[in-house]
């Protein structure tokens, strides 16, 4: 099983490539539906990565594939300027997702 990254910048895919893990740059979302079309049909490819980023910009192509679809996990990762998340994100995503506040 591959892994493969979509990412919005050329640092990002160079580092990764230096350890295996092939992928492409895209900016547009016809670029990124295109590279995403390409990856799901390409069964070797168990793991996508995915800049948080252009998980912001196109939610609803994200949303998409990984609602419908069981393999590629798709994953969001932060770009090399760090995430776009809050401080208390994962505090916040429990507090939605059951009702629970943690302290």
């Amino acid at each position: 099983m591959k892994i493969y990254l979509i990412s919005d910048n050329v640092d990002t895919r160079t580092g990764l490539r230096l350890v295996g893990v092939d992928g492409a740059v895209v900016h547009t979302r016809e670029e990124l539906k295109a590279q995403l079309d390409k990856v799901v049909e390409d069964d070797s490819i168990g793991i996508v990565l995915i800049m948080e980023k252009l998980s912001r910009q196109f939610p609803d192509i994200i949303k998409e594939i990984k609602l419908t679809r069981a393999k590629p996990l798709v994953v969001e990762i932060p770009d090399r300027h760090g995430t776009g998340r809050t401080k208390d994100f994962l505090t916040a995503y429990v507090r939605d997702a059951i009702g629970v506040k943690l302290e």
